[in-house]
């Protein structure tokens, strides 16, 4: 599959810097991961943010995260779904073009106008993969900081469809990223909590 053939794609613009978050590329993508792309239906969808490396289930902090996820969450019925500078990406989706070949870290981005840009235009985007999934999974949880929280803490509210967004416990470090990164033990163990009780929960 390719969801933008070569012959179709534009070279003009660099997939590169704050233009990714509206490069004409990306938003036909994402576009068809509105209109014409198929959720499957599970009993989990967990949404992860975007990483550096691509594809991002090679990168090692998708590999760390879900290590903890999958060591509760059943493979057959959970849904990774990644989002940030990328749109919203059905991680599944993540060797396809664009999604694979872009590049800007909005964590290094000084500028507050592209950041409140960013989660105004990423709150839109998970509003409506919200409201096109709803009926496809039972249970939605995100692990997420910043700029990507604040997204999906407004796309939930806005959709009135129901996110479980973690970690609940931010730790100020007073360092380049104030919240410090998902990463960290104490972020993790609180994800590794959270599952562990939910699964418990269900299975009573």
């Amino acid at each position: 599959m390719m969801i933008i053939p070569e012959d179709e794609r534009c070279r003009e613009i660099p997939l590169e810097g704050p233009g990714v978050l509206t490069h004409p590329d990306m938003m036909k993508a994402l576009e068809w991961v509105f209109e014409c792309y198929q959720p499957p239906v599970k009993k989990y969808a967990v949404f992860l943010p975007c990483s550096v490396r691509k594809p991002y289930h090679e990168s090692p902090s998708h590999k760390l995260f879900d290590s903890v996820v999958f060591k509760y969450l059943p493979r057959e019925d959970t849904h990774i779904v990644v989002f940030g500078t990328c749109g919203i990406v059905p991680r599944e989706l993540d060797e396809e073009y664009p999604f694979s070949h872009y590049k800007f870290v909005l964590g290094k981005c000084t500028i507050p106008e592209i950041k409140e840009t960013f989660i105004e235009i990423e709150t839109e985007r998970i509003s409506r993969y919200l409201l096109k999934t709803r009926n496809n999974y039972k249970v939605r949880i995100a692990y997420c900081l910043g700029e990507f929280r604040e997204a999906m803490k407004r796309a939930s509210e806005q959709t009135n469809v129901h996110v479980h967004i973690l970690p609940k416990r931010l730790i100020k470090c007073g360092k380049k990223f104030p919240y410090g990164s998902l990463s960290q033990s104490h972020y993790l163990n609180e994800l590794d909590r959270f599952l562990s009780e939910l699964v418990r929960r269900e299975d009573r």
